[in-house]
């Protein structure tokens, strides 16, 4: 058979590619077979791989042995700068490592990332090589670093072997040494989550605080990855909570931004300060977490009385930020606790004005009920009685089944009754404001858009009555009578004293 490329996307040839297939699976008696034929035994792939590195990276002692009897290149490096010593290192092939030793491989060299013997070794926590390597090897530096800056430490840290890591302890190594990117091994360990080993780390470390060239903590890194039980280790052993980093936000920034609400809570019961301002775009945890859609830590938040109406560098509250991508449930949360509803960003524009802008017209109407709520409160508030007596508050589009009879008057009279503009004078005479109008008149939905328009206005204002406990079909009458429309108000009672269910007085809203 015709001794041919393997294929377009190789450079071997098949008597090559063969030896190389011989190497990985130990089969001597083959690649014999193939050397005694004069195949090329130096022969590389793409990869600059040999056969001596199959062998060495596959632990195969006897393939190892006839191509070092045959090959005498024994510190050629692949693509990546690995060689055969680097490969037995980092696949922890110990007996493979002392026959290349012996064979006379380099012991200072090292990849392209500059990683060595050590670094391997440690990395893929291979105890028994590192061992060897420290013990039996002369001039191994335990504190060199690789091109990222990097020691062996760093690395064992980085990748959760805490074997490795107590013997580097053990041995004496540097363990506040940085890296490149500042960061020492307790934010290595943490960023991955490693707890076990993150333990051990600030056993020994000087400064459980401190940051690497970003600011951020060993904690603040934690966070970000999602790893509770390395946030918890961390607080458990006095970190400072409220560290902040260079964009001056503490680790529930973080938290919040990313949506990890139990560490959330786990910052909120330590303490955390929850208005935390990041000094780039001027955002607060409450920010982001409406913005990244996390409603459960916004209700954190909100439950933890954190400030509402801190504006971004757009001049935006959270609330804005809800209303601009149509965050119901957040904004009704926030709602609830209350805000400041005037507050305008850059463009000049309300929450109520970016919920209308951007057609979230549910959004709109529960920003109009919580403002006339507002107003309600206000003139019904006292220090000694709770002008809800108790009872639930929601914003949100009624469904109860009590409220159906009268809402579906409300929808007749909008939709076959009320002339166009009407709606507006009836909403004038109730103490709706020009805003108010104007949002609702915002949504379009052809030339009958009116009757849509009343209808909503009709249902936000019967959620004021039923609020405040006070009979819709009697405050629903007078409005008509004073518009001038004793017909419909008639026509109305009528119609809604006609089903016995229809409430007089409020149930909880």
């Amino acid at each position: 058979m015709e001794d041919d490329l393997v294929s377009e996307d190789d450079i071997l040839l098949r008597s090559e590619k063969e030896f190389h297939d011989a190497a990985k699976r130990n089969d001597t008696d083959r690649m014999q077979e193939l050397i005694k034929r004069g195949v090329n035994i130096k022969a590389q792939n793409k990869l600059d791989r040999k056969a001596l590195h199959w062998a060495a990276g596959a632990g195969n002692e006897e393939a190892l042995r006839l191509l070092l009897e045959n090959d005498t290149e024994v510190d050629k490096a692949d693509s990546f700068g690995m060689n055969a010593l680097l490969l037995a290192a980092w696949f922890g092939h110990l007996k493979v490592l002392q026959i290349l030793v012996a064979s006379g491989a380099k012991l200072n060299c090292e990849n392209k990332k500059g990683l060595n013997l050590l670094h391997c070794a440690a990395q893929r926590g291979h105890i028994l090589v590192l061992e060897f390597i420290m013990e039996d090897l002369e001039d191994m530096r335990l504190d060199r670093v690789d091109k990222s800056g990097k020691t062996a430490f760093h690395l064992a840290a980085e990748n959760g072997q805490l074997e490795v890591v107590e013997f580097l302890i053990g041995m004496g190594c540097a363990h506040c040494v940085k890296d490149k990117e500042e960061n020492a091994a307790q934010h290595l360990a943490a960023q991955q989550g490693h707890a076990e080993v993150l333990q051990k780390v600030i056993e020994i470390s000087e400064d459980i605080d401190d940051k690497n060239i970003d600011g951020l903590t060993a904690l603040h890194l934690a966070v970000i990855g999602g790893h509770y039980e390395c946030v918890r280790l961390l607080l458990e052993a006095g970190c400072n909570v409220n560290a902040l980093t260079n964009r001056e936000v503490n680790a529930l920034y973080y938290a919040a931004q990313h949506g990890r609400d139990r560490e959330v809570e786990l910052l909120l019961e330590a303490g955390s300060y929850t208005n935390t301002v990041d000094n780039v775009q001027h955002t607060t945890p409450l920010h982001v977490s409406v913005l990244n859609n996390h409603p459960e830590v916004v209700k954190l938040l909100v439950n933890a009385e954190c400030e509402l109406d801190i504006p971004d560098n757009r001049l935006q509250t959270a609330l804005h930020i809800a209303a601009e991508h149509g965050r119901q449930g957040m904004a009704e949360m926030i709602l609830i606790t209350g805000v400041n509803l005037k507050l305008l960003d850059k463009q000049g524009k309300s929450s109520l004005d970016v919920a209308a802008r951007a057609s979230h017209v549910n959004l709109v109407d529960m920003i109009i009920k919580a403002d006339r709520f507002y107003k309600w409160e206000k003139d019904h508030l006292s220090v000694d009685s709770d002008p809800l007596a108790g009872r639930p508050l929601s914003f949100r589009q009624d469904h109860q089944p009590e409220t159906q009879h009268i809402r579906s008057v409300m929808w007749r009279l909008a939709t076959k009754y009320l002339s166009p503009g009407e709606w507006k004078v009836l909403a004038e005479v109730w103490g709706f404001t020009d805003a108010h109008v104007m949002a609702i008149e915002q949504q379009w939905t052809g030339t009958k858009s009116y009757k849509e328009h009343g209808h909503r206005m009709l249902l936000i204002w019967l959620h004021g009555v039923l609020v405040a406990g006070e009979n819709p079909i009697k405050g629903l009458y007078e409005g008509l009578v004073a518009i001038d429309r004793l017909d419909l108000a008639e026509n109305v009672r009528q119609k809604a004293n006609a089903d016995p269910d229809t409430p007089k007085k409020c149930n909880a809203m």
